[in-house]
């Protein structure tokens, strides 16, 4: 694929990576694999494939894709949309037994919310290794024969990760807006456009200055049955704030200033501001998202179960683990920074850690396994999930 295609595809799927899309599933062959050759896994989200492609563009490597979907790897394994079956199917059904000499392969590491490395090995004899987080950083994984870093387990949010969220806001308002304005308010077609682009580009792109504000454990409203996180005590306010301030000395320079200009726009800022600040913390990798009740759940890690196998430190997005290897126990220095994603419950061989809720109750790990995160952060068991195994 070139250059141009690639970023094209890049363009219109950050546009349009609040929904499904989908590609073929099955095997591809990267350069010129032999019965030697590094298999990866994925799921089947358009996006993420070709990115992988890109990032193996020099090795020689067989990639599976399974049915996730359409939808990325994170978000489809923790909803149970990307499940057991799913890897076990494609390594069956692809013909890859027949290509290659072993029997290890590569699944991104952010599928171990709700692939489950024990059942795919009893089930295929294959082996899973957990790999990156990234796609740029599997070649280097493959070179140094999968070993991973610390900085390839964790998972970031970077000035063009953060750019590439405020481009999924900043789009489907804008087509909203359009459809709203052209026919009514031809008028304020184009500056409502650019104010839909500028605010949450502003609120992403400044995320680092305000971020220690952030509070996924705050309690929000309760609408109906769920909850939901506005913390119009601090962000929204103060970026609204900022904007205000903006929109003044605006409308003094240009020569517009008037009281029905300046609440005019400023309500139709407040709303996009509120409508992105609705769920701010689960538009990003690093906190978990404010509509679900799993953000209050801490995990707990029984000393007397843990054998220090170190499946919690290879599958940690945040690197909250440290395994002594000479004690073979594994321990939690940096467990504040936990996103309650589940992986290390789900991973873990010996059932020694679990979710406890501010109440003291225990959700065991099979219930993690068992119940699958939808949306608006409830567990429930997903069509998707082979529950008898």
């Amino acid at each position: 694929m070139s250059l141009l295609n690639y970023v094209a595809i890049n363009l219109v799927e950050t546009l349009l990576r609040g929904f499904p899309f989908p590609c073929k599933t099955g095997l591809m062959k990267i350069g010129n694999p032999g019965r030697n050759s590094p298999v990866l896994l994925t799921g089947n989200y358009h996006l993420t494939v070709e990115r992988v492609k890109r990032a193996l563009r020099e090795t020689d490597a067989y990639l599976l894709v399974a049915n996730s979907r359409g939808i990325n790897v994170w978000c489809s394994a923790t909803g149970g949309h990307f499940t057991n079956h799913d890897v076990i199917s494609v390594l069956k059904t692809s013909g890859i037994e027949e290509l290659v000499d072993h029997r290890k392969v590569i699944l991104p590491q952010l599928a171990a919310t709700g692939i489950e490395s024990r059942v795919v090995q009893k089930k295929t004899g294959w082996k899973v290794i957990w790999g990156p987080v990234y796609a740029k950083d599997v070649p280097a994984f493959v070179e140094d024969k999968f070993t991973k870093t610390p900085e390839m387990r964790e998972v970031r949010f970077p000035l063009v990760q953060r750019v590439e969220m405020a481009a999924m806001w900043a789009f489907p308002f804008s087509i909203i807006a359009a459809l709203i304005t052209v026919p009514f308010w031809r008028e304020a077609f184009l500056p409502l456009t650019v104010l839909i682009w500028i605010l949450p580009v502003a609120i992403f792109v400044s995320l680092p200055l305000y971020s220690q504000w952030l509070s996924p454990k705050k309690r929000g409203t309760s609408f109906s049955k769920y909850t939901i996180v506005f913390d119009f005590g601090r962000v929204p306010l103060i970026l609204w704030g900022f904007f205000m301030l903006g929109l003044v000395v605006y409308s003094i320079m240009a020569g517009v200033f008037g009281w029905g200009f300046i609440s005019r726009w400023g309500f139709l800022s407040l709303v996009i501001i509120l409508l992105i600040s609705i769920d701010l913390m689960g538009s990003t990798p690093i906190y978990k998202s404010g509509l679900h009740e799993d953000r209050l759940l801490k995990v707990v890690l029984d000393e007397g179960k843990c054998k220090g196998a170190g499946f919690c430190e290879q599958v940690c997005p945040r690197n909250c683990y440290e395994v002594d290897k000479n004690r073979h126990k594994a321990t939690m220095p940096q467990a504040e920074r936990c996103v309650q994603c589940g992986a290390c419950i789900v991973q873990c061989p010996f059932d020694a850690l679990y979710f406890e809720s501010p109440k003291g109750e225990i959700i065991p790990p099979e219930t993690i396994r068992k119940f699958k995160l939808n949306l608006m952060g409830k567990r429930q068991v997903s069509p998707h999930v082979n529950v008898g195994k």
